[in-house]
């Protein structure tokens, strides 16, 4: 080292005696030999991080020299001094910034992998290592260079010599997934995804290797090896590339990540699929995601967007062995979607739920669809805009709540209008009100949504507007009593549910009517949210919450009603169905606004439709209490068939 000290004129001649002394020491058995590194290569590790770039590049040469000596011997069956004998590349590697010197200890190594690859057992780990460094660096010709050698070995050299490259396996797909998050090199990125996901084909095909191969580090079960090995690694990297990088290549890892388990699942154990949830579940860690507003809306938007549909579908797919241990997890994924302030997500989570349902309904069993028609009650009840009721103006007094009401200014005012005039659609705001306001407007979308999954769900996507359109043909044609039929209404999840769990469903639709209709005979507080910045063509409603879950309630009930299969309920049913309709006809006849009273009219006729079709000893029963002659509904009816032109 004092040789070497000289920052202009450093001596070799030491250097160059401990590798001749090296290379004929060599032969020594392998106790001695360790003994004698554990100096010497403490020494390289010095050297080659030398100031002094000649003094590194003569380190690095010898370094190269020794080892393919040193790997012409081979290694014999648990000894692990190849590792122990390159780790000095890797130490330079990691402590030298010089890019000569780097490029150089990659050249080396390729060298070495491409003449001596059938020889290495233990030094991949080494490799790996020196190529993990690379791979995050900013010089593009390093990783290049590292990244063709990875790849190589990855394509050509584990099909020849995957038996002695498994204890490094799990490197290597770390190494790939570094070289995946380089955001200065997209091309690279997307070209390390395909090779972990090639990676994969070794697991799936040389399953027995992995059982078999056994190391001193490791205590798994037999059974357990070719996932703690082999298919933990790979997906546990995927999802590390998903939640570090940028759009392009995240999404491209979510699709290789799920391609994985749909291409492979049916290999997979109960217990290891827990284990694989843990970490797709990270994807909607909400500690993890960016601070920055517009990232953490992106991320929302696209990625956990993306992962929704994909483990939806993974589920379907794998259902027999996925729905004991993973279906609460995945409702309540779907629960906290639907709670987040992004628009697009809380539609994608009840998207996923109808589909969840519709697929797998039929195999269903009766705690499942318990837990499922909770999980529907639950998120009805925590996106109820209940503050819509309540909410006043900083500032405003009771007794004069048009004094201080705040100003909004007009852009305010304008994104205000386009937002609740439609009740589907999101912008972001700084402003306090606004951004309230843009919540709220989520939690009514969200109703909206879940309305209309379950009518999909219970009658199957479309039937009810087929049955509306049909019933208003029918009522032009006067025909109300003609014998509509719709091809589908058999697919729907009706006839697999028990009435107790169409009653759960029939309590969430109530629960929402109620709401809605409790706002839109509030006058005086839609005045006061209109003044606000809700400015429209009218004062803001919730006519069309109103009226689709009051239908969709009543389409339930008149199924039951006629359906022999549920005799039981009928009396339950009976007295349900006849307490909503008579609330339902005795609320309408208040309603003076003529829009509002034409927002019920395909409401009415279905009504009137279902009512006709009924046997006429249940018409009885009915019209007993909703139209006898005490009953103002007399006069409703005339004006609604009159309206229809059905004089």
């Amino acid at each position: 080292m004092d040789e070497l000290a000289s920052p202009h004129h450093p001596r070799m001649f030491s250097l160059q005696k401990i590798v001749e002394i090296s290379y004929y020491n060599m032969n020594r058995i392998r106790l001695q030999w360790s003994r004698i590194w554990q100096v010497i290569g403490d020494h390289f590790n010095k050297v080659g991080c030398n100031p002094n770039e000649d003094v590194a590049i003569f380190a690095v040469d010898s370094l190269r020299q020794l080892s393919m000596k040193f790997l012409e011997k081979g290694e014999l069956a648990n000894f692990r001094f190849q590792k122990d004998f390159l780790r000095p590349f890797e130490h330079i590697m990691k402590k030298n910034r010089s890019p000569t010197i780097r490029d150089m200890v990659i050249r080396c190594i390729a060298q070495m992998v491409n003449s001596q690859a059938g020889n290495i057992r233990s030094g991949w780990k080494n490799i790996f290592a020196v190529f993990h460094q690379a791979a995050s660096d900013h010089d593009g010709n390093i990783v290049e260079l590292a990244f063709q050698t990875t790849a190589h070995i990855v394509t050509n050299i584990f099909q020849q010599h995957f038996p002695a490259a498994i204890d490094s396996f799990q490197d290597a797909v770390k190494c790939l997934s570094e070289f995946a998050c380089n955001v200065a090199f997209p091309d690279t990125s997307m070209e390390a995804i395909r090779l972990i996901r090639y990676c994969a084909k070794y697991v799936s095909e040389r399953p027995q290797v992995l059982r078999e191969y056994t190391s001193d580090d490791m205590n798994v079960a037999p059974g357990d090896r070719v996932w703690v090995r082999g298919w933990f690694p790979i997906l546990f990297e995927l999802s590390c590339i998903i939640n570090r990088c940028k759009l392009d290549v995240r999404t491209r890892g979510l699709t290789v990540m799920f391609e994985i388990m749909k291409s492979y699942g049916h290999t997979f154990e109960k217990h290891w699929w827990q284990d694989l949830f843990r970490i797709v579940f990270r994807i909607f860690d909400n500690m993890k995601l960016p601070e920055q507003q517009t990232e953490k809306s992106e991320w929302m938007t696209t990625t956990c967007n993306h992962a929704l549909y994909a483990i939806c579908d993974v589920f379907t797919q794998f259902y027999e062995a996925l729905n004991e241990i993973l279906l609460p997890d995945i409702l309540a994924q779907l629960h906290w979607c639907v709670k987040q302030e992004n628009e697009q997500l809380a539609r994608s989570g009840t998207n996923c739920l109808e589909n969840l349902v519709i697929l797998n309904g039929q195999k269903f069993s009766p705690e499942v669809w318990g837990q499922t028609c909770n999980c529907m009650l639950e998120i009805f009840k925590t996106t109820i805009p209940h503050v819509l009721l309540t909410w006043r103006p900083a500032g405003m007094e009771e007794d004069s709540a048009e004094k201080h009401l705040v100003r909004v200014n007009s852009v305010q005012q304008t994104k205000l209008k386009r937002l609740f005039a439609s009740e589907t659609s999101f912008c972001f705001s700084i402003s306090l009100d606004q951004k309230l306001f843009a919540g709220l407007l989520i939690k009514c979308v969200v109703q909206l949504e879940l309305i209309q999954t379950i009518d999909n769900i219970v009658f199957y996507p479309a039937t009810s507007k087929k049955e509306d359109a049909e019933h208003m043909a029918a009522a032009q044609r006067d025909a109300l009593d003609a014998d509509i039929h719709i091809d589908t209404e058999d697919q729907g999840m009706y006839k697999h549910m028990s009435s107790h769990h169409l009653f759960k469903l029939l309590d969430c639709l109530q629960e929402s009517h109620s709401f809605s209709k409790a706002f839109n005979s509030n006058y005086e507080q839609r005045t006061v949210l209109w003044r606000a910045g809700f400015k429209g063509k009218s004062k803001p409603n919730l006519l069309k919450q109103e009226t689709s879950s009051l239908a969709c309630c009543l389409r339930i009930l008149f199924r039951m009603y006629v359906d022999e299969n549920r005799r039981d309920s009928w009396d339950a049913i009976q007295q349900r169905l006849l307490s909503v309709c008579s609330e339902a006809l005795a609320y309408f006849i208040t309603v003076n606004s003529e829009s509002h009273r034409e927002a019920w009219t395909n409401l009415l006729l279905l009504l009137l439709t279902k009512t006709l079709k009924i046997s006429d000893e249940k018409v009885r029963m009915i019209s007993v209490v909703l139209f006898n002659p005490g009953h103002s509904m007399i006069h409703f009816l005339c004006r609604i068939i009159k309206r229809l032109g059905l004089e």
